[in-house]
């Protein structure tokens, strides 16, 4: 991943080669360790962790970073078993301390303090990590075994099962809302679990939203069928994002309410959603995160959005905001939430009467 996918500043590009360098010059071990992938493998990584510290910064949330550091210690203990979890935690240690040391010498004193306050979050929690495995929820209540089925289907590159087992649920009486919200959306969050854990590919985790977005159509014709309230919803995913799911959810269980729905998709820009609003006239944004390196773009948006429109509503969602402190109460934006029923429920209360 280059320093266009990062969209680091220059300060904070910079300094990846200098850390990149004092790794080996401080820890001789890793020239043996790692080998000419790995050490390709760890330049984009520092890339990487530089833009989720950026991004910290920049918003001013130390629980991006806490959350990043946590998720990046189990990641690495996961894709290096032949190393031991005291290992990792070694070498990620002396990563924070090498970009405290670099960073120090190209940011602005008072820059530099805000920036070392994330870094020393991360060491507290790859010093006092632990790697017990956490019972899951997944297959367990009035969804478990529908879950599990349907993800065993995808594990084994049913597709024909897949999407017939998901149809037949639809038959034996569960709601729409139950099959996306309790079913589709939980495997979905299992699905990136596994990944995290090493235990399926990139190209089995695109296979499977692959699939997933085919199951969802299946459903449209009982979607589109509804009655119509009069209301209209925008919807889609900001910047560069290229994970779009989450958001088409939401705008087929606003259809399925009676909304008329306009899902954009993925790589939305900031020009193309500002035109799309003054063609749609929506009365309800709804802009989706996942990576927390998109905020900022999506709070310019909203900034711009206001801007333009100062009385449309608007609604964030997306795992981008569950990694921060609730940030989107520094923005002008009337709700976050990653429920999709709680967001309609919000929806109805507050466009009561308008309909």
């Amino acid at each position: 991943m280059g320093l266009l996918f990062h969209q680091l500043t220059s300060q904070f590009s910079r300094v990846a080669d200098v850390v990149y360098k004092k790794h080996f010059e401080v820890d001789q071990k890793l020239e043996s360790e790692y080998d000419e992938y790995r050490k390709r493998k760890m330049y984009e990584d520092i890339l990487h962790n530089l833009s989720f510290l950026q991004v910290a910064y920049q918003l001013d949330d130390e629980k991006v970073f806490k959350d990043y550091a946590l998720w990046l210690i189990q990641l690495m203990v996961s894709l290096m078993p032949e190393l031991t979890p005291a290992r990792i935690k070694e070498h990620m240690y002396l990563h924070y301390q090498l970009l405290a040391d670099t960073l120090k010498d190209v940011l602005e004193p008072s820059d530099f303090v805000n920036v070392k306050k994330h870094l020393d979050n991360a060491l507290i929690i790859t010093r006092d990590v632990t790697f017990d495995n956490l019972d899951s929820t997944f297959d367990k209540g009035k969804y478990g075994v529908i879950r599990k089925t349907y993800l065993d289907y995808l594990l084994n590159h049913d597709s024909k099962s897949a999407v017939l087992y998901m149809t037949s649920i639809a038959d034996l009486g569960y709601s729409i809302e139950e099959i996306y919200v309790d079913v589709l959306q939980e495997v979905m969050k299992e699905i990136g679990e596994m990944w995290h854990q090493c235990k399926i590919s990139v190209d089995q985790e695109h296979y499977m939203t692959s699939i997933t977005q085919v199951v969802l159509s299946q459903f449209y014709t009982k979607i589109f069928d509804t009655d119509k309230n009069g209301l209209k919803i925008l919807a889609c995913s900001v910047g560069s994002e290229l994970h779009e799911i989450g958001g088409r959810m939401i705008s087929d269980l606003f259809e399925y309410h009676g909304w008329d729905s306009t899902y954009l998709g993925a790589s939305v820009p900031k020009a193309s959603i500002l035109k799309s609003i003054k063609i749609h006239q929506p009365d309800l944004i709804a802009l989706s995160v996942t990576m927390p390196q998109h905020l900022i773009e999506c709070k310019d948006i909203v900034v711009a959005i206001k801007k333009d429109y100062p009385k449309l509503k608007i609604a964030v969602g997306g795992r981008a905001f569950q990694m921060t402190n609730q940030v989107w109460k520094k923005w002008a934006v009337d709700i976050s939430t990653n429920d999709a029923n709680s967001l309609i429920k919000w929806a109805d209360q507050t466009f009561r009467g308008k309909t």
